[in-house]
């Protein structure tokens, strides 16, 4: 738990450092620089057809983000898919399921394991109950679910902005309340690529967009889940009764989780902030043991193995209705066509 803590640590210094053009940032400028222009050589690779970009016969919606260390992206496609699926529609999910240890295509299964297929798929799967498909390559992951589903209607990638080999359709680039830090490219500065840069939409899901944009506003829900996805009412936990509150996170910002709780009335006994996607594989129950343990919903598909009576406190994401309106015209007109129109990689979307 210790290394995991000083994990934390590093990736809070590297994202302050990414916050303001200091020196760090001029000491990797050169770096960034190499990195633009690699990143630059690949996108010419794939317009002029020397690298592979491949499409499926359904369209496909790219969820994604410009800066690196999380920027809320998941529960922006976990809206996305409700949404979709209370129009009617057929919708599957893929990701590259990062941090997980199999390397192959597969379908990711109500008990899958999160060191199999990646937390965030599997908390998708979870709560959606959408096909979910993980692997390296994202156009694989796609076939793949269209072969084993082929009612699939949608597509939605969860990250990906920067995944060439698969042609999209729509873009929705997702900002926290970071904006584009100081600007700068990787590893001199939070930016995969350079901003701006096309896209179909931008959704903010921080408090205070740094620009204009779509809101994805997010909001704890009014309780919390066991393990057999029964609930307890947060105002249960607000009474003096009972054990003191532990507070575990291990997501991009795990003190927003912390705040958030706090705003629904919760006294915190103790607060344990762990890297983003920390596996849980340190984690003694018993060491635990005079806490209730809450926790994200991301955290829980693997901290429920090794603390099964933890509370997963669901995260709500309510997505701007002019967004939705527009992205509900943008798929209509998709799915009346014969066949999605083809798209180079590259497209010329425009940001709004």
């Amino acid at each position: 738990m210790n290394s995991a803590r000083q994990r934390f640590t590093l990736q809070r210094w590297i994202i302050h450092g990414w916050s303001q053009r200091g020196l760090s940032c001029w000491l990797l400028w050169p770096f960034s620089l190499v990195f633009g222009l690699l990143a630059a050589l690949r996108r010419s690779l794939y317009r002029l057809g020397l690298l592979h970009s491949g499409r499926v016969p359904v369209p496909v919606i790219v969820v994604g983000n410009v800066v690196a260390g999380g920027s809320g992206k998941t529960p922006v496609v976990i809206a996305l898919v409700r949404h979709l699926q209370s129009r009617g529609l057929q919708v599957g999910v893929i990701s590259r399921g990062h941090g997980r240890q199999a390397r192959d295509c597969r379908e990711v299964r109500s008990d899958s394991a999160a060191s199999d297929v990646g937390d965030e798929p599997a908390l998708i799967r979870l709560v959606t109950t959408a096909p979910v498909f993980v692997a390296p390559q994202r156009l694989q992951a796609a076939q793949s679910l269209l072969v084993h589903h082929p009612d699939t209607q949608i597509i939605i990638s969860d990250d990906g902005l920067q995944h060439l080999g698969l042609q999209r359709d729509l873009e929705i680039c997702v900002f926290d309340d970071r904006g584009v830090g100081n600007g700068c490219l990787l590893p001199a500065g939070p930016l995969r690529e350079r901003w701006p840069r096309a896209a179909d939409w931008v959704l903010h899901s921080g408090a205070q967009p740094a620009f204009a944009g779509f809101k994805a506003q997010r909001l704890l829900a009014t309780h919390a889940l066991r393990a057999d996805h029964s609930q307890v009412p947060l105002q249960q936990l607000t009474q003096a009764a009972g054990k003191p509150l532990l507070a575990v996170a291990a997501i991009a910002k795990p003190e927003d989780f912390f705040d958030m709780l706090r705003a629904q009335g919760l006294v915190l006994a103790r607060t344990l902030a762990l890297p983003d996607h920390h596996d849980f594989s340190d984690w003694i129950a018993q060491d635990h043991k005079e806490f209730t343990v809450l926790c994200t919903e991301k955290d829980a598909v693997k901290l429920w193995r090794k603390q099964p009576d933890a509370l997963a406190v669901p995260l709500l994401v309510t997505l701007d209705p002019g967004f939705l309106a527009q992205l509900d015209a943008r798929l209509a007109s998709l799915l009346a066509s014969p066949s999605p129109p083809t798209l180079s990689s590259d497209h010329g979307h425009t940001t709004s």
